[in-house]
């Protein structure tokens, strides 16, 4: 191996423990578990966290990632995990990026959803949410709206001039052919009954549920 100096950024660390610990606890992994010692032997490979899910109630009818497509425009999730909006974890990336403490939709937040996305432009034509185009092109839910069940995106103030910023995004510009992988926070008060994915792009809509609705299933 070359030695190279690796440059791991502050948040990138953070996420890796916020995804690992907070995730492996939501699974029912056991921390005191007793480790091979470094003698040769090989070591057993840690799950892959991308979710807790479970803890919420919610049964995963299909695993992630999931991507969903429409009118060009790609959005995959990788990783979702609920925090208490309170939280140690959920405070260091609120202060961290300076998430206000409610959004447009939500004055008293319950939760802090972070969520790791890839967003890749398969059209002709440029794909942006910005100044010039204020809409939003993906909502996730874990409840009818009706019923305060839509997550509500939230603008990380530290970010707000950082367009396709890979550690917590805002504003984004895509050309043909290109892709972001990222973080996002959204803020949630609701129940946990579902949890769909509903992307919209140039008139075309697509709709993909990683949890199903039970309403669907009697």
């Amino acid at each position: 191996m070359k030695k190279t100096i690796l440059k791991v950024s502050t948040a990138a660390l953070l996420l890796t423990q916020i995804f690992s610990v907070v995730g492996a606890s939501a699974q029912g992994l056991n921390p005191s578990a007793p480790r091979v010692a470094a003698t040769g032997a090989p070591q057993a490979t840690a799950p892959i966290v991308t979710d807790n899910l479970a803890k919420y109630g919610l049964k995963k009818d299909v695993e992630l990632p999931v991507t969903v497509t429409a009118g060009g425009l790609s959005y995959t999730l990788h990783k979702v995990m609920i925090l208490d909006f309170n939280s140690k974890e959920a405070v260091v990336l609120r202060k961290k990026y300076q998430y206000e403490d409610s959004s447009d939709m939500i004055a008293h937040p319950k939760y802090f959803v972070w969520t790791k996305i890839t967003i890749t432009n398969k059209s002709q034509n440029l794909v942006q949410r910005n100044y010039k185009d204020m809409l939003y092109k993906w909502r996730l839910f874990f409840d009818s709206g009706m019923n305060n069940g839509e997550l509500d995106k939230v603008m990380p103030i530290a970010n707000r001039f950082k367009p396709n910023s890979t550690e917590a995004l805002n504003d984004f510009k895509l050309k043909p052919g290109q892709s972001l992988t990222t973080y996002q926070a959204l803020y949630y008060e609701g129940e946990f009954k579902y949890f769909g994915i509903l992307l919209e792009h140039i008139g075309a809509i697509k709709s993909q549920y990683v949890v199903n609705d039970p309403e669907t299933k009697r």
